[in-house]
């Protein structure tokens, strides 16, 4: 008798939770250790970019529909709310070289 491959035993879950397209397309928060702390680092697609920013690594405008990154302080003395509150916006390749 030929061998099966197909999986034996597995169960498919009764509910499976429906996914946010907008969240997966925006991208995932991450923790990035620099010099100077620990950051949260969230991209920020080019469609959801509506807003003129300075990036404070170059000091040049990051135009609205360009993607980039929104960074701010994980390890803050003031509490969380200040440190979201002083929220910078980053050219990708800014925030990539900074030391």
């Amino acid at each position: 008798m030929p061998r099966s491959n197909r999986p034996r035993g597995r169960r498919v879950p009764d509910e499976v939770p429906e996914l946010d397209l907008s969240r997966a397309l925006a991208g995932v928060r991450r923790t990035e250790t620099k010099r100077d702390g620990v950051w949260n680092v969230q991209p920020i697609t080019a469609a959801a970019a509506v807003k003129d920013y300075v990036c404070p690594g170059c000091s040049l405008t990051i135009a609205p529909g360009v993607a980039h990154l929104v960074t701010w302080r994980a390890d803050g003395l003031m509490g969380e709310a200040d440190d979201l509150a002083a929220r910078r916006h980053w050219h990708s390749h800014c925030w990539k070289i900074r030391s």
